[in-house]
């Protein structure tokens, strides 16, 4: 058994979920429904990933202001801002190109019978104003990313600070060396948690494909079909931004490839965070971006979301027998655009994404009760492609801080 259990550690982490995601299809085809049971092994992956997000983003940010100055962080935040904003827009613009050109939905018709209640949307100034929290402990109990990293990013600053002071100096350094120390702890407790990822993706894999079957992927295939072309486009533009940026698209998948895979079985990118920060550290990103980056954009980054809102709209055009004009398009990329900010973490914020935007085009509602019949593998695609997105931003804005120091110095 410790033999076994060596060769399992020893295996490197992308043959491992590679051959748990083989397994898991096998598993759900061969088991149905009944590979279920299995669900909670799945589930006790969620928890540890959400176990470890906390300290994890709280700990890698406050060290990583630690290691940067002030002025640097605000030119790398507005920097991140600008990205996700940009590829966020550009991801619609590339949905409604791709779905506009195969057409999904078109002789697909609504019975009557699809009803859909549509979730509140908190809008774009509560989700800003959320970036404050009113109490640092409720921040950490509902889970509220933004809360949490204007709280390191706050305490950050004034350790940072003491620091720097000839009255409070030696207790600024003592205070940073704990937190560093148990930053250094959290990433060895992560490495524990990355050993049962494989298996808590099996799990989750063998119930997803056991309980929806291929009955689902058939009815909407080609709305699925359209939207996984279109995801591809957008992974393909990525690949061009890190060739321009001269960054090595072979070495950067390599290590983006586990968080894409977790993420895409997961269908979560907040709880995907602790694998996609690892990965930003094996492709040396500074701690100082990253833990920065990808907290905020597991919070508001949604490419692949956006995707999703384009071919949907199209989509349900189409079903109604009414294609979209330019002015409804130049709407669906502006409404959806705002929309991925203005649902930032919240549950389901796809379907409300969807939602938000069929209510400003006059799209009918039915249709996103249709479309949450393969919610779940339309998830999985869009999710992974959001984790994707945050990774290249990171990277590409990293080698620009690069050049820019690699000039100031000289």
């Amino acid at each position: 058994m410790k033999s076994l259990w060596n060769t399992y550690v020893q295996t490197s982490l992308i043959k491992k979920i590679t051959a748990a995601l083989i397994l898991g299809i096998i598993i759900g085809l061969i088991f149905g429904e009944e590979a279920s049971v299995l669900a909670p092994f799945g589930d006790l992956l969620l928890r540890l990933l959400r176990f470890i997000i906390i300290p994890l983003i709280l700990l890698t940010l406050i060290v990583g202001v630690n290691q940067t100055n002030i002025g640097n962080l605000g030119r790398m935040g507005g920097k991140v801002f600008l990205y996700y904003l940009g590829t966020s827009a550009f991801a619609i613009i590339v949905g409604v190109l791709v779905a506009s050109l195969f057409n999904p939905g078109t002789g697909t018709t609504l019975d009557g019978s699809e009803s859909f209640e549509v979730p509140e949307n908190p809008g774009v100034t509560q989700v800003l104003l959320n970036i404050v929290p009113d109490n640092i402990f409720t921040a950490f109990t509902e889970m509220n990313l933004l809360g949490i990293i204007f709280t390191a990013i706050v305490f950050g600053i004034a350790i940072s600070y003491l620091r720097s002071t000839q009255t409070y100096g030696n207790l600024g350094d003592h205070l940073y060396k704990v937190i560093e120390a148990l930053n250094e702890a959290t990433l060895t407790v992560m490495k524990g948690i990355l050993q049962y990822v494989p298996i808590g993706i099996l799990a989750i894999i063998a119930e997803v494909v056991g309980t929806q079957g291929v009955n689902t992927l058939g009815s909407l295939g080609n709305f699925i079909l359209v939207l996984y072309i279109a995801l591809l486009v957008q992974l393909a533009l990525y690949t061009v931004l890190l060739f321009v940026t001269k960054r090595n698209p072979g070495g950067f998948f390599k290590e983006a490839r586990t968080p894409m895979l977790t993420a895409f079985v997961t269908q979560s990118s907040s709880g995907t965070l602790p694998v996609t920060l690892n990965a930003a550290h094996n492709l040396g990103i500074s701690k100082s971006l990253y833990g920065f980056s990808l907290p905020l954009g597991a919070t508001i980054n949604m490419d692949g979301a956006a995707i999703r809102i384009a071919v949907s709209a199209v989509f349900a055009a189409n079903v109604v027998g009414d294609p979209l004009s330019m002015a409804a398009i130049i709407q669906v990329v502006i409404v959806g655009t705002l929309a991925s900010v203005g649902t930032a973490g919240v549950p389901g914020a796809g379907i409300i994404m969807i939602a938000t935007v069929f209510s400003q085009v006059g799209l009918p509602m039915e249709a996103v009760a249709l479309l949450t019949a393969v919610d779940v593998l339309v998830g999985m695609g869009a999710t992974a492609l959001n984790v994707t997105g945050d990774l290249v931003g990171s990277s590409v804005i990293n080698k620009t801080e690069k050049n820019q120091n690699a000039e100031s110095a000289s």
